[in-house]
């Protein structure tokens, strides 16, 4: 395992993925399961049962490739970002097709039918994915028979413009360590969320996406600060609104807030956690290939 991101390589000392073969160690090599998620959010652990640390959260309607299911649990890879751990068997499904659609508000009910007062089946987060097969009324109807309002979607290839907007929607969500819903979430799901929305490339934890964008240019005194630029600390990462306000989720507020950067530099420095250690700028160059 020397030299591969544990996070993100799907391998065990008794088993791994089957590509892996020649690359890793292991006791059996096995080709990958792909099943979807069917619950409105499923917990990824870093091992087996549910006092296991949370890593992160897999959407409704993400892929994971799974390779072994063993006590209710599944241990797999989400398709989205490549994070490899553990999820309840529970919350998985077959797939059916591919998803069409992706919740575009900070979430929305699912509904059994065309109606708003029927009891809700999921409330599912911003970035879930569906497959939508046709439309009823106001609604638009799931492969799984969801429905859900028409406005609260957006096919897959219509991007949000300005990932920041994503991101301010998120304001006073409460903080989660491994959370990735609007329930609650960490410092690099927010930055994750909304920039997926937008059509950019952007992995999970804050320093992955360190590496990701170019060094953004600005003078000493931090003047020269855009929206969008991406300010890094170790274990930490937060996005400008603009050159002097910093949007964070994080552990000091324990929720989604806007305060100065100069603010938040000083805090964070005061209470141990070390000085800005990057800031990044993302472009077009960043975002996925159209199509």
């Amino acid at each position: 395992m020397a030299g591969f991101d544990k996070r993100l390589t799907a391998a065990r000392a008794d088993l791994a993925a089957a590509h892996l073969k020649g690359k890793v160690e292991a006791e059996r090599y096995v080709e990958p399961r792909p099943m979807r998620v069917s619950a409105a959010s499923a917990p990824l652990r870093r091992a087996p049962g549910k006092d296991a640390m949370l890593d992160t959260e897999a959407l409704f309607g993400e892929t994971v490739d799974v390779y072994e299911v063993a006590d209710g649990c599944a241990w797999g890879q989400l398709r989205n970002d490549g994070y490899v751990g553990y999820l309840p068997e529970a919350a998985l499904a077959a797939p059916r097709g591919q998803p069409t659609h992706r919740v575009a508000t900070l979430r929305s009910y699912a509904f059994p039918g065309p109606d708003i007062k029927m009891p809700p089946v999921h409330l599912l987060s911003l970035g879930s994915l569906l497959e939508v097969t046709g439309s009823r009324d106001a609604f638009l109807v799931t492969a799984e028979g969801l429905h859900l309002w028409v406005s609260h979607l957006a096919p897959l290839d219509l991007l949000a413009q300005d990932y920041v907007a994503i991101a301010e929607r998120f304001l006073g969500t409460p903080y989660l360590w491994g959370g990735r819903t609007s329930l609650g979430l960490d410092c690099s799901a927010l930055v994750q969320l909304a920039m997926t929305a937008a059509g950019y490339v952007c992995p999970r934890d804050s320093d992955m996406q360190e590496r990701i964008g170019e060094p953004a240019e600005i003078d000493a005194d931090l003047s020269g600060l855009r929206r969008g630029d991406r300010i890094h600390w170790k274990g930490h990462v937060g996005i400008m609104l603009d050159a002097s306000r910093l949007l964070h989720a994080n552990g000091f507020h324990m929720r989604v807030e806007i305060e100065t950067l100069r603010q938040a530099r000083d805090r964070i420095a005061r209470m141990g956690g070390g000085e800005i250690t990057a800031i990044r700028r993302s472009g077009r160059a960043d975002k996925r290939p159209a199509g």
